[in-house]
């Protein structure tokens, strides 16, 4: 393997045997029926890879894709079925919570148990005591039990102790997403830190933005299958197409009736007087796909599809989006725009579609609809869908509040 190459990974293959039932293991593994009790689960299959030193390298992938199951392979937690992997550097591992850790022990004697599984003598970790402890900042904590932590205190300490043993490659699956906010920044300001040392960092995570902003290069796995590896923005767009089952650029976007749209709550709050219903509402980003993953800066179109069972005078379709903690953020409707100033008849279907660049900052965001108007001087409500679509906008530059001012900034002698 090559000394700027890292890990190296070819053809690798792991397989799970499931059984229906416990005892099926024990009574194949004793041949009492003499046949195969077991479904062969295929986690990866032939996924090969390099990467070199230096790099910041994602992981994405669906729900069952194989993310962190490879993390696992190459940290050597599982052995593969089949395959090579070759390391080349000192690996510091952060994966799910819990990992590597005595739930019985205080979090100092964890720091110096994993201390010495990487390979460090008390001494090297006495001299690293107080950066790891600063880091987790838990206060007193740290002589309790891990047991009695909360799912934030444990983050903060396991990671403070996978950064502060000098690591050349960091890997890390999913676990910053427990960490507050601001211990999230603090971790992320580290992987700046790595990376300006040239080390490597191999993350798994569902944050798109933090794919985005932070990766060299992606690998895209789906059902343990690699579909994929390049530049963020383009494995960005095909995870897109993932999400509804379509990986070709040019397929049809359409959805069958049956099937359930990306970002689509089923247990949306609604109510109304039943005499108009939205029948659907999906979201479609700058190439026309359906999808509830924006790029933040692209245009993008909502719609919703209306049906009217009696005769309506003059609806009003609106649109309105929220945080996740329930603040609205913005909205519009057909009545500001101007856009739609007549009757509607019954037995009548209307798509409404509205377009726009998302400015919103990179996040989770909830979409509501409304079907509303007057009747006379009284306003109704004919259908409303609350929390009906969630979205996920994905940005490589965040800044101050809700939206991005799109400033343009110039910098020059003064005179």
């Amino acid at each position: 393997m090559s000394k700027d190459v890292v890990i190296r990974v070819q053809d690798l293959c792991k397989d799970y045997a499931l059984y229906d039932k416990p005892s099926d293991r024990l009574r194949e593994a004793l041949h009492l029926t003499g046949k195969k009790l077991h479904k062969d689960h295929h986690a990866l299959s032939s996924v090969s890879f390099t990467i070199e030193r230096g790099e910041t390298v994602g992981i994405i992938g669906t729900n069952g894709s194989g993310k962190s199951t490879i993390l696992k392979l190459i940290t050597g937690v599982l052995t593969p079925t089949g395959g090579e992997l070759e390391v080349n550097g000192r690996i510091s591992a952060l994966l799910e919570l819990g990992a590597g850790f005595n739930m019985e022990y205080s979090g100092i004697e964890n720091i110096y148990l994993n201390g010495a599984m990487t390979g460090f003598s008390r001494e090297e970790i006495d001299q690293r005591l107080s950066e790891i402890l600063e880091f987790a900042d838990i206060g007193d904590y740290v002589y309790q039990p891990v047991k009695t932590y909360s799912s934030g205190m444990f983050v903060r300490l396991a990671f403070a102790l996978a950064i502060n043993i000098e690591p050349e490659i960091l890997i890390v699956d999913e676990a910053l997403s427990v960490g507050d906010v601001f211990f999230q920044a603090k971790c992320y300001r580290k992987f700046e830190e790595f990376r300006a040392q040239g080390r490597t960092i191999l993350f798994v995570s569902h944050d798109m933005s933090s794919i985005a902003k932070y990766c060299d290069r992606v690998i895209l796995l789906e059902k343990g299958k690699k579909l994929g590896e390049g530049k963020p923005k383009e494995m960005l767009d095909l995870y897109k197409q993932v999400l509804v089952g379509q990986y070709a650029a040019d397929a049809d976007i359409s959805l069958g009736e049956d099937r359930k749209l990306p970002g689509e709550n089923t247990e949306a709050l609604e109510y109304g007087s039943g005499k108009a219903c939205i029948d659907k509402v999906w979201v479609t980003d700058a190439k026309g796909l359906t999808t509830n993953a924006l790029i933040k800066g692209d245009e993008c179109s909502v719609y919703m599809e209306v049906s009217a069972k009696e005769d309506l005078p003059a609806p009003i379709f609106a649109l309105s989006f929220k945080d996740v903690k329930g603040t609205e953020i913005s909205g519009t409707n057909t009545m500001f725009e101007k856009a739609f100033l007549r009757d509607m008849k019954a037995g009548e279907k209307l798509q409404i579609r509205f377009t726009q660049r998302m400015d919103l900052q990179g996040g989770e965001y909830l979409l509501s609809f409304g079907l509303t108007g007057y009747e006379g001087d009284e306003f109704t409500v004919y259908h409303r869908l609350y929390d009906a679509l969630h979205i996920t906008v994905i940005s490589d530059k965040n800044t101050v509040g809700y939206f991005d001012m799109n400033s343009r900034i110039e910098i020059k002698e003064p005179g």
